[in-house]
């Protein structure tokens, strides 16, 4: 019976114990929490913009910071919507002789965290950039703590006070393009592919075959590569229209990645991320090949310090992380964005694979990634101005 009381009384303790830890930790938790229009909470299951709550949004934040945030349309997708890029700048109807960085999300539409990382980013920069420098914390000190992955005030917290003087600097010193749903069919749709109509592979079928293309398969470099090696790009996979890699029956056949090719084309852009979900890691160029590209050495430099902040894997060898000492690589992906953007215009490109699941419900995860990125993003555009 004595041994019973004391089991009880034990079990008491932890429970009051946990209870305290979490009306401690709660509050900090819900006070960082994902700013929707829709008005959810962090407790609840987590609620992933819709296009138009989206669009919404991004013409809010147009009419509430005319002066460092420009709302433009770079085209239309096969269903009608608008593929929408943002602008972040203090000269933000100007072409400026600034570097220019790229965010893009949602390549993949059932990659719905790739687009809230880019969404959470635009907030947290026109939110932050007028603000005066705040005490997050509460400790008496100011913009100690700034979002890099570091306990820099070694108060056992990490990245809870950030800098709204950096946030400053960045938009005053660089040219900063978003698009946070490069496929907005699929995302409404919840696709991985957009929802344009293919008749046959090759576009030679006087009827509907099937439905989508992988827009992270259609940019136009190296294009030809799988018709000699078949084997190692999945050349079956990539011109069968009913698979999940279909990569369209031309090179920018698509209106997604061509509106994404011509806006690059227009821009002098130093640095890409391209965020996709899941798997917590990091690849750039090549994604066909194991051969080192012309700048290994600054995207190596630049790759491991975003892992710094983010903690994520940064894959040397691309996905599989190989050296294979091949052209064609066996598992290669053929028409990514990033070996485009690099092979083409010379852009250090990244792909970067957020959350340890697909699209998770829990708001925790969601958060954690939205909000260490936006250090990520701010680590890049700092960069970005000595890239060459």
């Amino acid at each position: 019976m004595k041994q019973f009381s004391f089991i009880k009384r034990k079990i008491t303790i932890l429970v009051v114990l946990l209870l305290f830890l979490f009306t401690v930790t709660f509050p900090i938790l819900k006070g960082s929490q994902i700013d929707h229009s829709n008005g959810t909470t962090i407790g609840e299951s987590y609620h992933y913009f819709t296009y138009q709550e989206m669009t919404d949004l991004l013409h809010e934040l147009e009419d509430d910071y005319p002066d460092i945030l420009k709302l433009e349309s770079l085209g239309y997708t096969y269903e009608g919507r608008t593929i929408w890029m943002v602008k972040l700048s203090d000269n933000v109807e100007e072409d400026e002789d600034e570097p220019g960085v790229l965010l893009m999300g949602a390549h993949h539409g059932d990659e719905k965290p790739s687009f809230e990382a880019v969404l959470f980013f635009i907030q947290h920069m026109v939110h932050n950039y007028s603000k005066v420098n705040t005490d997050d914390d509460g400790d008496g000190q100011i913009n100690e703590d700034p979002i890099d992955g570091v306990d820099n005030d070694e108060d056992g917290l990490t990245d809870e006070d950030p800098s709204e003087d950096r946030v400053r600097e960045v938009i005053n010193n660089t040219q900063i393009f978003c698009i946070p749903m490069v496929n907005p069919d699929g995302a409404e749709a919840n696709t991985r592919q957009n929802r344009a109509p293919n008749y046959g592979p090759y576009g030679q079928s006087d009827e509907i075959t099937s439905y989508g293309v992988d827009l992270n398969r259609n940019y136009g470099f190296r294009w030809f590569f799988p018709y000699i090696f078949k084997e190692n790009y999945y050349f079956e996979w990539l011109t069968d229209d009913s698979s999940g890699i279909y990569r369209g029956e031309r090179p920018f056949s698509e209106e997604e990645s061509t509106a994404v090719k011509n806006f690059v084309e227009s821009q002098d852009i130093s640095i890409s991320l391209s965020y996709h979900d899941f798997g917590e890691w990091m690849i750039f160029p090549w994604m066909h090949s194991s051969r080192w590209v012309p700048n290994e050495r600054l995207f190596r430099s630049i790759g491991e310090n975003m892992s710094r902040i983010n903690k994520y894997e940064l894959k040397i060898y691309g996905q599989y992380g190989t050296r294979e000492y091949l052209i064609p690589r066996y598992f290669g992906t053929i028409g990514s964005s990033e070996n485009w953007l690099y092979g083409r215009r010379r852009i250090i490109a990244y792909t970067v694979e957020l959350c340890p699941h697909r699209a998770p419900t829990n708001p925790y995860i969601v958060h954690s990634a939205c909000y260490r990125h936006v250090g990520v993003n701010l680590y890049v555009c700092e960069r970005s101005w000595t890239v060459e």
